[in-house]
């Protein structure tokens, strides 16, 4: 054994130490048992159950080890809110079914971390708000009953942005990237994607409402899936904004996402608006992968827009030059995998033009939180607070939170400017049809992020207007405002050794072509890697 230092520079400066096994080829993490823990996949872990390799015990004890060692020590990623404090007994309980000779369920020993949005009746709920740090619901939300009758495991509740926004909550403190911990895991599942990319769960869940599943995991190198709007139900889940609101799968395969997908989806009486999905949906996302899927396919490509304002072609400030060359290197990787959408077969479309796109200003979508949050917890008795307007009262959230929920403040959906919202979010949908369309795209690709991640500000916790560049070059929105499917999977690195997300958009219901395109690309690049900053831990661990 040794002790290896660790520093990340660049605009960072965190040093931390951590203790590795020097042993070439080294089978770690499962104490006892011959699996190697990192990088596990479903089909994978079952293989290992089947065979006798592996026990569901020693699988959940390994990612409980690595959450010890490396969520509030070593990089201190902040990833985990609370932990369930049955899951080595319902891990005994799965080993005992296997030993009886009970079959195995999909989803059977699959550790899920849950964004903390998610309600859970064994452990709390939080939201990211120390408001609500011992409230435990009544109820599971659908989503979790589904997983867990199909034999999934809720291992931990991860930490987000506070209601939903950003890294950074009253509950928790900051989120930090596995990749640099200095730098910002975007939100508002950052919990979901630095845990899964750190190996703390075998697949995650996030929740998007204007891109906080896709943009984590773009920025920790993940599979993340925001489905159409009507493929999941959102039963058991504080809302923000209930016409964009979602969930959706963030893991570190393509095929694990679809696996997982396939035990999301259905209609649920609770939640109406997936009476649309009926029909729509196929007996499996998974068995509908193809290593070849690109071949033949039509992708249309979104460049970024470029400033051309007097202001802009005149800054040269220290700041416009770095903002310069971070576009440059994230432009850098998303040129190699254009090309390489090219290499596997597809037709690429560059520099796809909607005009639908280039609308400014008009307002955004303030108006539907606040309603939303008040019959939300109307259903919640034992809930701490009971409106909106109480929670902005309190004094807890976050201030830089508070003071982008005070916009919603008083707004609702009977006011004029929500019909102009929607009548622009409509022109956007026909328009993106229409592109897609006249080209005859399968899908639409582009940079979840022109630019990578940036260094947390570090006043973010106490300053409601900290200097913090969040959400640069950020193309999460299209999604969102259509309400069609969107697919992030990982393009490659930075020269900064940073992740970038390459997505893909397609047609409501198209989640089958997008994970296969996606599988497509990843098969074919194989750009997954895990973060260094938390690595095997010693054998014994």
């Amino acid at each position: 054994m040794r002790r290896i230092r660790m520093m990340f520079t660049g605009g960072s400066a965190l040093v931390f130490t951590v203790v590795f096994a020097l042993a070439f080829g080294q089978v770690a993490e499962l104490r006892g048992q011959s699996f190697d823990l990192m990088e596990a996949t479903i089909p994978g872990v079952h293989a290992a159950l089947k065979s006798g390799r592996l026990t569901c015990r020693a699988l959940v004890q390994g990612y409980l080890d690595r959450i010890a060692a490396y969520d509030q020590q070593g990089p201190k990623l902040n990833a985990i809110q609370n932990i369930n404090p049955r899951a080595l007994q319902e891990a005994d309980s799965l080993d005992a079914a296997r030993r009886a000779g009970h079959a195995m369920g999909p989803m059977h020993c699959v550790p899920v971390l849950l964004k903390d949005q998610v309600e859970t009746k064994k452990m709390p709920t939080t939201y990211g708000s120390a408001l609500f740090k011992d409230f435990v619901p009544q109820r599971d939300a659908t989503v979790v009953t589904r997983l867990e009758a199909a034999g999934a495991i809720i291992l931990a509740k991860t930490t987000m942005g506070e209601f939903a926004s950003r890294y950074v909550g009253s509950a928790m403190g900051i989120i930090r990237n596995a990749y640099d911990p200095m730098r910002n895991p975007s939100g508002s599942s950052g919990g979901s994607g630095s845990g899964v990319a750190a190996n703390f769960g075998l697949v995650g869940i996030g929740e998007d409402t204007g891109g906080s599943v896709r943009g984590p995991a773009a920025v920790t190198s993940l599979v993340g899936l925001r489905p159409t709007l009507q493929l999941i139900s959102r039963f058991g889940m504080l809302p923000a904004n209930p016409t964009q609101d979602t969930m959706g799968p963030m893991t570190r395969s393509v095929m694990d996402a679809a696996l997982l997908l396939d035990q999301m989806v259905g209609y649920d009486a609770n939640d109406p608006i997936t009476a649309y999905a009926v029909d729509r949906t196929p007996k499996s996302y998974a068995a509908l992968l193809k290593a070849d899927a690109l071949k033949g396919a039509r992708i249309g490509v979104l460049r970024p827009r470029t400033d051309t304002s007097a202001a802009a072609r005149n800054d040269t400030s220290a700041t416009a030059r770095e903002n310069a060359a971070d576009r440059a290197r994230v432009r850098a990787v998303m040129d190699r995998a254009i090309a390489q959408l090219r290499a596997l077969g597809a037709t690429v479309v560059d520099s796809l033009v909607i005009p639908e796109l280039n609308q400014r200003g008009g307002p955004g979508n303030d108006f539907e939180t606040e309603q939303a949050t008040d019959a939300y917890f109307r259903d919640h008795p034992n809930a701490p607070v009971k409106t909106f307007k109480e929670i902005m009262l309190s004094g807890v959230v976050n201030p830089w939170r508070a003071r982008g929920m005070m916009e919603y403040v008083g707004k609702t959906t009977s006011d004029p400017d929500y019909l102009v919202l929607m009548q622009r979010r409509e022109a956007v949908r026909v328009g993106v049809l229409k592109a897609m369309a006249d080209q005859r795209l399968d899908a639409i690709a582009y940079a979840t992020f022109d630019q990578e991640p940036t260094l947390i500000a570090e006043d973010v916790l106490t300053n409601p207007r900290p200097r913090d560049g969040y959400g640069r070059g950020d193309n999460r929105g299209l999604s969102p405002t259509t309400g069609f499917p969107a697919l992030t999977v990982p393009a490659g690195f930075t020269s900064n050794d940073l992740p970038v997300g390459l997505e893909l958009l397609g047609r409501p219901f198209s989640e089958a072509l997008l994970l296969g395109l996606g599988y497509s690309f990843e098969q074919g690049t194989k750009y997954r890697r895990p973060p260094k900053t938390t690595p095997p831990l010693p054998a014994g661990r």
